[in-house]
């Protein structure tokens, strides 16, 4: 930002600085030097109100000047069209010297200028066209009246007594009235600490001003210039200070700006306070002594810096600080020029805070029209309950009271919330003329005035309704006059003005003796109102506004009404738009944002013709209104709380006063509500907060909601889409007790708000979502070759190597039986080490060579050969290690087939014992075999609880075999019979187990070794679930085919040791591992932030060239990429990292995201565009497929399992799965269902035989997918986006319960933050998947089932939903 170091003999040191910021920057500025920018023979003296940057970026500037420049003025240019040929105004607004400035524009128009077409012509996102767009209503009213004309007020009189600047009127009462009061300041008690005199505020001024110029200096050089900006911070009941401290600024022509007293470093809106500071070029706070030490310190002892602020000097103005000036100093008191006077800060809609620049000629032309609007005269008094640091407050109690001579009595809030009533009080004490009030003050005072007898409100010939544009100001007025019209107040003092920070007062009702109309009221239709239409009705309908006029147009100004949005053309008389007004006494600009400066401040109303109704321009006022019978101006909103729903208008005030209808005082805390509206699926949806009262119970805040939301429908005929209920003094509170509205949305969006009650009405509100999809007829198969032909397109189909070719040298391949490799392996190599098991310290816990193995197989094939028939199925309960591969291969031996289960867990066996009881009952075992502790454990009195153990069949524990040899080894009859069953769990619930032959063992056998290259001299890591899928296939049986070793890493150690895959990889220098998601996970989470402990235990991943994840599901992206690159810093190669997939019908379908051996694929052609986003890996996010148009895989190939052996849970799944053909093209093979959905895509890689490669993108199970809207979609999409929602979801499962989606998140965080997700969970869900969430259940963490290949069980979850067992934190029913 600007600094305010001092740049000597030159204009303002900002100036040089920025000039020098663009000529380094430019290219085309070598010829020019600082000096050319600088020269004092330039046509302008630049002078010290520079212009600040242009803090939006580049805005459109031309050479034409209007009347109102954008950025502060340059002295010694009029305010007239004054044009210099040879001054044009940069980017950044500011005038320099056109030989540079012109190299400069030309540099910047060349920036400007597109590069290429803008991305939308690239990318059409076609879901646009899917969302329902509604028609307007034909019937919905319309204007019908003449266009208006503008609205002139009166002849602004000037007067001679008038002084020419307000520093000159301060001086005039400073020296000939030093004893008249100026303002008297109270105590929290109501009671008078200080009276300050016009002469003490002119001296103390005085004092300031010489201090400020001339004894603050850096380097012996003064540290503020006039023009130079200065931040006031003063708290609010300290108005003596602040007023001492504008004037000095004045005075020493500093441009003074006020702003709120930081009490945290964390207040609302404080970092946008900063911004403007910055922006302005801030350098010096003024403040006062208890003030400052009151401010946040940092561990020096000095003002903490607050988030976003530039760094500041503080100086404080207290007596002891400032210096008496010398008897030959006078500051320079001249008339009002154009230069910046102050400027006052203005929060917007959005939150930012932007800066108005008030020039003194403006200031001071305020100042007369407020006195001839109210009649102000020489020493009145006035009691103003307003803040003083800005608008109103500021315009009557500091600026037209100093003007006139008139003594304030100024109200502090924190008096005004100990005594509603002191306001009052003071008005009868001091005899007050006049009062300065917001309705709220009279509301208040209401309330509390039951105890006072003997006031009298006589004396008031004035009351200001500072806030009278809010639409529900005039039931505070009537109110009000109700009750103390019978003390003396006169219905007709009652005087609401209209007031916006950009216009200052735009039109105020007369006092009495001023001859003026009677005041007007105005009933009119709500939904006329929301068509922006006026059509008058009658107070009986509830679903009318009454309002109250805000008098008549300021002296000496032009006001007309203007379409809100596109050209403003003027509105006819029956049609609500925005007030825009032209003066003299308006702000000039946004302080270094000139592309918002012409929008607001450069407005240019035109007719209905498009011819413009004046050259002068016009000032947006943000106040939503018309002009009624006797040039009265009403006003029936602003743009700042205007919500614009399904292209409606409604009234944020409007909505709030509804909400308070309904029991205020009963329930809502000090009738604290905030209503604003959110962007949601492309149309805004009405949010209302409110804070509840500390006694309230559940049962009220329901009984309140549902009231509220039927007022709110009734009267607006608007839904309402959130409803939330926080803790009484929670909301973000605005400097004088009002609630910060831009802070409490943000909170919202961010999930920060922590409501204790909330309620979505997303199914009541949302009427845009997409229609709903209807099936179509199928095409037949020949329409679909001849389509194809026609379309030039190919078959979806890719091959991999053919496996016959390559293997001739093989010796495994001789053997037909899986069995046979491992005894020829024990006679051939029988020393060579296949298996070595570790345990969670990383020791090697046990061993098998060719040999070992063999001989251990042997024996469990003795003992099982007396008793089991060949052909008994035997299941083989172990935990992962060298026993279940010596058992398994003991079952071949012994001509049995083997059903590998993985054991119950001891510490829960209520749900993992069951899942054991039924796959050794669904595949008929006649057998189990175990070790002697799991023997036990089925067996125990804790396993009874669960399951029947009376109706296990035979168990046999094979911990301690006789050493005998089996008689003779079972040879099968035809390799087409069965080998083993390999049974799995599918995340929806459902138990498959498929049967493998021995032609398919040896085929998928064969296929890994080609693909991974696999021989004896080999080593690879694994660290999976030996039970079932690619994970038992590379456990039990790929060492023995391929004769390599196998470093086995039990998954379950990690939970005791997380580095153990990691350390035994990089140990043995392993080249190829395999791991499963959970595994992936583990290590992500558990060694995130252990790298570099690792790294000096010498722990080194350069050695892995492919580390696969096995899964049955798309890939996980976001945990592979997280993974590769927490650990790049061990030496992984992110490009190591791989995904396998594999299904029920084919466990090993892809390998290293390249097809792989043996095997031929075919999708059916996409028929209708899905819409897909790709990632850089080349795998797949997508959002919701048609229904009747999917791309099924199927595959064909030698190791394809033979068929289900049974399905529990889903008899649906047929043989058709192992056995379909298909309607088009080659119908006469058979092919195997694989159940998942996906697409092929060819890349420009090549595989072994010199084609291109077809790469496979996996979408999903077609059994995980939900059915909504006529549309699929898969779980794992909608939980990707509910996850990134908020930081405190851990993880997320959805499912669909009688047509509604229930959305289950795991809270990581505090319970208070339970219900910020409700909102946001049901936003995302809408805005990326147009799906209405119909529940969303809070969990705590671990509450989702995880399987052990880390799946989510949406089943298991959807049945403890149901049954009522997941004891969530909260469950919000979406109405």
């Amino acid at each position: 930002m600007a600094t305010s170091t001092p740049y000597q003999g030159h204009g303002h040191p900002a100036i040089e600085h920025w000039f020098n910021r663009v000529i380094q920057g430019s290219s085309t500025s070598s010829s020019s030097r600082p000096s050319d920018l600088l020269t004092p023979n330039r046509p302008l003296t630049t002078d010290n109100h520079s212009a600040p940057p242009d803090v939006t970026g580049l805005s459109e500037r031309s050479l034409r000047h209007t009347e109102r420049p954008q950025v502060a003025s340059v002295r010694g240019v009029s305010w007239g069209n004054n044009h210099h040929t040879s001054v044009m105004e940069t980017a950044d607004g500011v005038p320099v010297n056109s030989r540079v400035s012109s190299k400069i524009q030309q540099l910047l128009n060349t920036l400007k200028r597109p590069k290429r077409p803008p991305l939308r012509e690239f990318f059409v996102d076609d879901f646009e066209e899917l969302l329902d767009v509604q028609e307007p209503d034909p019937n919905q009213p319309k204007p019908e009246g003449q266009q208006m004309t503008p609205l002139e007020g009166e002849h602004l009189a000037m007067s001679n007594k008038w002084p020419p600047s307000l520093p000159a009127a301060l001086q005039r009462w400073g020296t000939t009235q030093p004893k008249s009061p100026c303002l008297t300041a109270l105590d929290n008690a109501g009671k008078p600490i200080y009276t300050l005199t016009y002469g003490k505020l002119w001296t103390r001024s005085q004092k300031l001003a010489y201090t400020l110029l001339n004894k603050l200096s850096t380097r012996n050089e003064p540290l503020l210039m006039p023009g130079d900006r200065v931040a006031l911070v003063f708290p609010n009941n300290d108005p003596v200070m602040f007023i001492v401290a504008f004037y000095g600024c004045l005075l020493a022509q500093l441009v003074p700006v006020p702003i709120e007293v930081p009490l945290t470093r964390k207040d609302a809106g404080s970092q946008q306070i900063g911004f403007l500071l910055g922006s302005c070029g801030v350098t010096l706070a003024l403040t006062t002594d208890a003030c400052q030490k009151g401010l946040p310190k940092a561990q020096t002892g000095e003002v903490a810096t607050f988030k976003g602020w530039p760094r500041l000097l503080w100086f404080v103005t207290d007596g002891k600080h400032v210096v008496k000036p010398p008897k030959d100093w006078h500051p320079p008191i001249g008339d009002a020029s154009n230069d910046i006077a102050y400027i006052e800060y203005k929060t917007s809609k959005e939150g930012s805070t932007m800066g108005i620049a008030v020039s003194n000629s403006a200031m001071l032309t305020h100042c007369h029209t407020l006195t001839q609007a109210c009649g102000y005269t020489e020493a009145e008094t006035i009691t103003n309950v307003l803040d003083f640091k800005r608008e109103a407050g500021l315009w009557h109690g500091v600026l037209t009271s100093v003007m006139n001579r008139m003594h304030v009595i100024s109200i502090p809030y924190s008096l005004m919330k100990v005594n509603p009533l002191s306001w009052i009080q003071k008005v009868h004490t001091y005899k007050a003329r006049v009062a300065v009030v917001k309705s709220r003050d009279m509301h208040w005072s209401l309330l509390a005035q039951r105890d006072q007898r003997d006031i009298s409100l006589s004396s008031l010939r004035m009351l200001i309704v500072a806030d009278g544009a809010n639409p529900w100001s005039i039931s505070s007025c009537d109110a009000f006059l109700n009750v103390f019209q019978a003390r003396g107040l006169r219905p007709e003092v009652i005087c609401p003005c209209a007031s916006s920070s950009e216009a200052m007062t735009v039109a105020i009702r007369r006092p009495p003796e001023m001859g003026v109309p009677p005041p007007g009221k105005a009933v009119l239709s709500m939904s006329g109102l929301s068509h922006s239409v006026i059509r008058v009705d009658t107070e009986e309908k509830l679903s009318v506004l009454t309002v109250q006029d805000v008098g008549q147009v300021m002296p000496g100004a032009v006001v007309c009404v203007v379409r809100v949005e596109g050209t403003p053309y003027l509105c006819q008389t029956d049609e609500v738009g925005e007030i825009c007004v032209s003066s003299g006494s308006t702000g000039v600009a946004y302080y270094g944002l000139p592309g918002m400066t012409k929008n607001i401040f450069e407005t240019v109303p035109v007719s209905s013709s498009g011819v413009p109704i004046s050259d002068r321009p016009f000032i947006r006022t943000s106040l939503l209104g018309f002009v009624g019978p006797d040039s009265l101006v009403f006003v029936v909103g602003k743009m700042d709380g205007l919500m614009v729903v399904s292209g409606r208008r409604h009234n944020a005030d409007d909505v709030v006063a509804t909400a308070l209808a309904v029991e205020p005082m009963k329930f809502v805390y000090r009738g604290r509500i905030a209503v604003f509206s959110v962007s949601v699926l492309r149309d805004e949806r009405i949010v209302v907060v409110a804070e509840q009262r500390p006694d309230a119970s559940e049962e009220d805040s329901f009984q309140w909601m549902s009231r509220v939301l039927q007022a709110i429908d009734s009267i607006h005929q608007v839904g309402v889409y959130c409803l939330a209920l926080v803790p009484a003094n929670t909301l973000p509170k605005a400097p004088l007790g009002g609630i910060h509205i831009s802070e409490t949305k943000q909170r919202f969006l961010e999930g920060a708000l922590h409501p204790c009650n909330v309620l979505m009405c997303p199914h009541t509100c949302v009427t845009n979502l997409p229609k709903p999809r209807q099936k179509q007829p199928e095409v037949g198969p020949a329409s679909m070759i001849v389509g194809n032909l026609v379309a030039g397109k190919r078959i979806a189909q890719a091959c991999g190597r053919d496996v016959a070719q390559l293997e001739d040298n093989d010796q495994a391949r001789k053997f037909l039986y899986i069995q046979d490799v491992l005894q020829w392996r024990a006679q051939a190599t029988p020393d060579h080490p296949l298996f070595l098991v570790l345990n969670a310290k990383g020791t090697v816990a046990s061993t098998a060579s060719c040999l070992q193995l063999h001989k251990r197989a042997e024996r469990v094939a003795a003992a099982l050969m007396g008793r089991l028939n060949t052909g008994d199925h035997v299941a083989l309960v172990y935990p992962p290690g060298v026993d279940l591969i010596a058992t398994f291969y003991g079952c071949l031996y012994a001509g049995c087939v083997p059903v590998t289960v993985r054991p119950p867990h001891p510490q829960n066996l209520a749900t993992t014992l069951p899942t054991v009881k039924m796959i050794v009952e669904v595949s008929k075992s006649v057998c189990i075999l175990t070790t002697q502790a799991i023997m036990k454990l089925l067996k125990s009195k804790e396993a009874a609880a669960a399951v029947d153990i009376k109706s296990w069949p035979t168990v046999l524990d094979t911990d301690d075999l006789p050493r005998k040899k089996s008689p003779q080894m079972y040879k099968p009859p035809t390799p087409e019979m069965l080998a083993y069953l390999d049974f799995s769990v599918s995340t929806t619930g459902i138990l498959a187990g498929v049967k493998m032959s021995h032609t398919a063992t040896s085929a998928l056998c064969r296929s890994i070794k080609l693909q991974c290259e696999l021989y004896p001299s080999r080593q690879i890591a694994i660290c999976l679930d030996p039970y079932c899928g690619l994970g038992f296939a590379l456990w039990c049986l790929c060492s023995v085919y391929s004769g390599h070793q196998s470093i086995l890493v039990p998954p379950l150690e990690l939970e005791s040791n997380a580095s153990l895959w990691l350390a035994a990889v990089s140990q043995y220098k392993v080249r190829v591992t395999f791991c499963s998601y959970s595994v992936m996970e583990m290590c992500t989470k558990g060694l995130g932030s252990q790298t570099e402990a690792l790294r000096l235990r010498n722990v080194n991943l350069s050695c892995v060239r492919t580390c696969m994840v096995v899964a049955e599901e798309r890939p996980r992206i976001a945990l592979t990429q997280s993974f590769s690159k927490i650990f790049k810093d061990l030496g992984l190669s992110p490009r190591a990292v791989s995904t396998t997939f594999g299904c029920r019908v084919n466990v090993a379908i892809c390998l290293q995201v390249s097809s792989w051996g043996g095997k031929k694929r075919r999708a059916a052609e996409v028929r209708r565009r899905t819409k897909c986003r790709r990632s850089e890996e080349g795998r797949v996010e997508m959002m919701g497929y048609l229904v009747d148009h999917l791309n099924e895989y199927f595959t064909l190939g030698p190791h394809n399992a033979t068929g289900y052996y049974t399905v529990y849970g889903e008899e649906a799944l047929h043989a058709d799965h192992f056995n379909t053909k298909l309607s088009f093209g080659d119908t006469q093979t058979v092919w195997a269902r694989t159940g998942y959905l996906g697409f092929l895509r060819r890349t420009e890689l090549t595989d072994a035989s010199g084609e291109r490669h077809d790469a496979l993108y996996v979408v999903g199970s077609l059994d995980e997918t939900l059915e909504l809207r006529g549309m699929r979609y898969h779980p794992i999409d909608i939980e990707t986006s509910v996850i990134r929602s908020h930081k405190s979801i851990a993880e997320c499962a959805v499912f669909t319960w009688t047509n509604l989606l229930v959305v289950v998140v795991e809270l990581e965080g505090s319970e208070q933050e339970a219900l910020d997700l409700v909102a946001l969970v049901t936003n995302v869900v809408l805005e990326e998947h147009y799906l209405i969430v119909g529940v969303v259940v809070v969990v705590d963490l671990g509450v989702i089932p995880i399987n052990s290949r880390g799946e989510k069980q949406r089943m298991h979850l959807r049945d403890g939903f149901l049954a009522d067992q997941l004891d969530p934190i909260y469950v919000a029913y979406n109405m």
